[in-house]
């Protein structure tokens, strides 16, 4: 029996559709699942696959400049991966241990990642954890 799972499309802003679309990055092959045991990104010919329970934080964010989300990123500050579409914005996911996203192999591995999903409030809420205090 398979669970069922939420799935959140990537936003797309029109203007790097085409540029996106060379990458193998469209609609039908970006999207973020949430099952009660796994978080699963798809961004293309990239996949980000993690334990619902390692995500440990999630913080809404953006709008961001077109060079620093389109496309994959790794940021210099913290080594967190990006998978952006969008300029709008979106929603950075912590995690407790770090997962490989953007080079085949599992390294590097990375503390966090941005996705640039239609609705970041709604991904939010889901993955929403608990205070412990």
């Amino acid at each position: 029996m398979t669970e069922a799972a939420t799935r959140f499309p990537f936003r797309f802003d029109p203007a790097f559709r085409p540029a996106l679309a060379l990458l193998g990055i469209r609609p039908a092959t970006a999207w973020v699942a949430v099952t009660d045991r796994d978080l699963t990104i798809r961004y293309g010919p990239w996949r980000l696959r993690t334990r619902r329970d390692n995500v440990t934080g999630v913080e809404l964010s953006g709008p961001y400049r077109w060079w620093r989300v389109i496309g994959p990123h790794l940021s210099l500050a913290d080594g967190g991966a990006s998978f952006g579409t969008s300029t709008a914005g979106g929603i950075c996911l912590r995690f407790g241990e770090p997962v490989p996203a953007l080079v085949p192999g599992g390294r590097p591995r990375h503390p966090a990642v941005t996705v640039t999903i239609t609705d970041p409030p709604a991904l939010a809420r889901l993955l929403a954890v608990p205070d412990l205090s």
